[in-house]
């Protein structure tokens, strides 16, 4: 509850403070950290055992990073949400927090969770897989970094959607693969140039389909969150 109490005040404390209160119930239950680093550490240990000595062409392991990734934030984001229906205390952070500093604070939570599992996946995917070399950082970069906010955009008005379902565990999957399609190939791609040493104009296109994605996806879930939280 006092948790809760803190989130009351300015609509910019409100989402630090709701980004405050998730990250400090994280470190307790460490439930979303554990999934996450579990089972990106067992996704490439899979892959680097089928592989074996043999190499894989650029794209097969672009798309095979992203992959990881991917089912990484299946297995750790979906409880965004979630976690405040088990507690009981989603009407009270709907009294305490306008709906737009909510799904932000929780965008931010996601984007922190998300974005530390993607350095971690590609230091041990390049540390182990071999044939994974970057020719191009900048590609990658921007690509790790739009697609992080792509992920957290889409898993978090997803998560507030499932809460209230009875089939949480299976309902979060399914929407989200649709939903994520157009960013992952297009991450995908954008890793491929990156991997295959591309000049930075190429990857142009890719990156604009990024940013317009996340345009889209966040204000959106800015429009329609109102909705889905209340009701």
């Amino acid at each position: 509850m006092r948790q809760h109490e803190s989130v009351r005040g300015s609509w910019g404390s409100s989402v630090l403070a709701i980004l405050r209160k998730d990250w400090q119930s994280e470190l307790r239950t460490r439930y979303a950290i554990s999934a996450l680093l579990m089972f990106v550490i067992t996704t490439i240990s899979i892959i680097l055992f089928s592989l074996g000595s043999e190499g894989a062409p650029a794209e097969v392991l672009s798309g095979m990073l992203w992959v990881v990734i991917f089912f990484a934030a299946m297995s750790g984001l979906s409880r965004t949400f979630v976690m405040e229906e088990e507690r009981g205390t989603a009407m009270t952070l709907q009294l305490l927090a306008p709906p737009s500093a909510v799904y932000f604070g929780k965008l931010l939570f996601n984007l922190v969770l998300i974005a530390g599992v993607n350095l971690l996946t590609v230091a041990l995917y390049s540390l182990f897989i071999n044939g994974f070399i970057i020719k191009t950082a900048s590609i990658f970069i921007i690509t790790i970094t739009l697609g992080s906010i792509g992920f957290a955009a889409a898993a978090t008005i997803i998560a507030a959607i499932i809460a209230r379902a009875s089939t949480k565990g299976t309902l979060y999957p399914v929407l989200s693969f649709p939903i994520l399609l157009p960013l992952l190939l297009t991450v995908i791609n954008a890793t491929r140039l990156a991997a295959e040493g591309a000049f930075f104009e190429e990857a142009y296109g890719e990156f604009q389909i990024l940013i317009s994605y996340i345009v889209v996806v966040i204000a959106t879930s800015f429009i329609v969150f109102d909705f889905v939280w209340k009701d």
